[in-house]
């Protein structure tokens, strides 16, 4: 069995990350003959939201290759037994599923809590790389911007961060997407 992979892209609000992801995973996959699985962390909360997760349905509907989707809003970790080293699964995104796992319960954001939701979705993430061939995971890119305003704001900037970090550390390979082209912050461009 080959090592498994992880390939972090990030970038700002409509940047193309996410187009660039799925590109990477077909390539991928044309070249392994591995199984396309997109995980989606998006909850259609508002018509904004909604707009967005069709748009992303559609998208992979247009390609010849084909995805299985699997929608998971939160605890991410659960479904590793699911996969296996053939598997190509591309994860959108981790600002999402920061903020699922923040506000899906009535919780006080205290250290501790940060600390669990954090180590939880890095476990995850980690989980799912151990277990899968090719794991790419997209986030936001928001920490450009100053985090001055709410103490909320400040802490989901701060955990953000700290998982950015983890992930680009652990990474094979890290992408920044700025207007649809991609930047290579970690690794050679295959």
């Amino acid at each position: 069995m080959a090592a498994s992979s992880l390939i972090f892209i990030t970038g700002g609000v409509r940047s193309g990350k996410s187009s660039f992801a799925e590109r990477k995973a077909v390539e991928i996959a044309s070249n392994t003959g591995g199984k396309l699985i997109y995980l989606a962390t998006g909850v259609p909360s508002d018509s904004e939201m909604k707009d967005r997760i069709e748009k992303h349905q559609r998208d992979r509907k247009v390609g010849t290759s084909y995805w299985k989707t699997i929608e998971q809003s939160v605890q991410i970790g659960k479904l590793v037994d699911d996969f296996n080293d053939q598997d190509i699964i591309l994860l959108d995104c981790v600002t999402t599923l920061l903020n699922n796992e923040l506000f899906s319960c009535k919780q006080t954001w205290d250290m501790s809590f940060l600390e669990t939701v954090k180590e939880n979705i890095i476990t995850g993430i980690t989980s799912i790389k151990n277990r899968a061939g090719t794991i790419i995971v997209v986030s936001n890119e928001v920490l450009n911007e100053s985090l001055l305003g709410t103490e909320i704001l400040f802490l989901y900037g701060r955990i953000l961060g700290q998982i950015h970090q983890h992930l680009v550390n652990e990474a094979d390979q890290a992408f920044l997407v700025e207007a649809g082209i991609p930047i290579v912050m970690k690794g050679m461009s295959r």
